[in-house]
């Protein structure tokens, strides 16, 4: 697996580290619109290539894989032009900024015969495999809460008067899309999709949403979802049923470890070796492509645009408006 990576933050680093231990991967090439900006991290994972052209890098033969991780509101575009290149793409959550949006690329990649995968750790670390082994335990499940919530380093700047990209409509931020959005993955791809859901924000002026709460009713159970950029908390993830409780610690970005309690006894569970939650989907994801099993790959495509269906749902009923949807 040959990848170019397009973005130079943080995530790009965690997911380069990531890549490093696997086998047979490999990073080619980094797209940044200034050379200065990508010359520390290429030289950090020995990286030779720099491209400040996209068409350049597109056209590059190879590149099998491009690792989106520009703003939100770009995803769309960098992922597209990926695919009509014929490169196979791991987007950064959130996907897209709109239905409309996932369904296109969905479609494109299907039509070409190509991978493309949401880049979502939670519903691939081994802790929340282990949930999905025990849950049967609890019985009846009637309650889950889900909380993370994390200080925005870009918060200050906000409230200074600046408006930073994750808390820009024109870049489609907010909590909901860049932290909530974990919460609802560890919903979902245990339950599906519910059968109504209402979503309430602390907004700021500018229409965004900076924390929030997401209620996502199941036939038989409730789910909470907590996210936050403008204030911190314990993370957790609390699975509650009539015969005992799941804690999720670290809460659904990390689920660093799993407590099962069941009647008085308490059974602590945790095959995490690693850290880094990126490895583990880049595991996931070159095992799919070395075996070329687009069934899989277009199953998790398929269920990535049910988690969209419901994050633009959510992101409606709290009226939080981004510049995309007016396209």
């Amino acid at each position: 697996m040959k990848i170019a990576t397009i973005g130079t933050g943080v995530i790009v680093d965690a997911f380069l580290s990531g890549l490093n231990k696997i086998k047979d991967t490999e990073c080619v090439a980094m797209y940044s619109r200034k050379e200065e900006t990508a010359k520390p991290l290429a030289a950090k994972y020995g990286i030779s290539t720099i491209y400040t052209d996209l068409n350049a890098m597109y056209a590059d033969p190879t590149i099998e894989f491009v690792y989106v991780a520009s703003p939100n509101s770009l995803h769309f575009e960098h992922v597209y032009r990926a695919l009509e290149h014929g490169k196979h793409v791991i987007c950064e959550k959130p996907f897209t900024s709109t239905l409309k949006e996932t369904d296109t690329l969905i479609s494109l990649a299907k039509q070409k015969n190509l991978m493309l995968f949401e880049a979502i750790t939670t519903i691939h670390l081994p802790n929340y495999q282990l949930i999905k082994e025990n849950i049967e335990k609890l019985g009846q499940i009637k309650l889950i809460q889900c909380n993370y919530s994390q200080y925005s380093s870009k918060y200050n700047a906000l409230l200074a008067g600046e408006t930073p990209n994750v808390f820009s409509p024109k870049f489609s931020g907010g909590s909901l899309v860049d932290i909530n959005i974990y919460n609802l993955h560890f919903v979902m791809n245990l339950f599906g999709s519910p059968k109504k859901i209402s979503y309430s924000a602390n907004k700021h002026t500018n229409g965004i949403d900076t924390s929030g709460v997401l209620v996502m009713e199941y036939p038989e159970f409730i789910a909470e979802c907590v996210g936050a950029k403008d204030t911190r908390s314990m993370n957790f993830v609390l699975i509650q049923g009539e015969k005992g409780y799941i804690h999720v610690e670290n809460g659904a970005n990390g689920c660093r470890q799993i407590i099962l309690h069941i009647g008085e006894s308490e059974v602590i569970l945790n095959s995490q070796t690693s850290m880094n939650n990126l490895y583990y989907e880049m595991v996931v994801f070159n095992e799919i492509f070395k075996t070329k099993d687009f069934n899989q790959c277009y199953k998790l495509l398929d269920y990535s645009r049910s988690v969209m269906e419901i994050l633009v749902n959510a992101r409606k009923d709290a009226n939080i408006v981004f510049d995309a949807d007016e396209m």
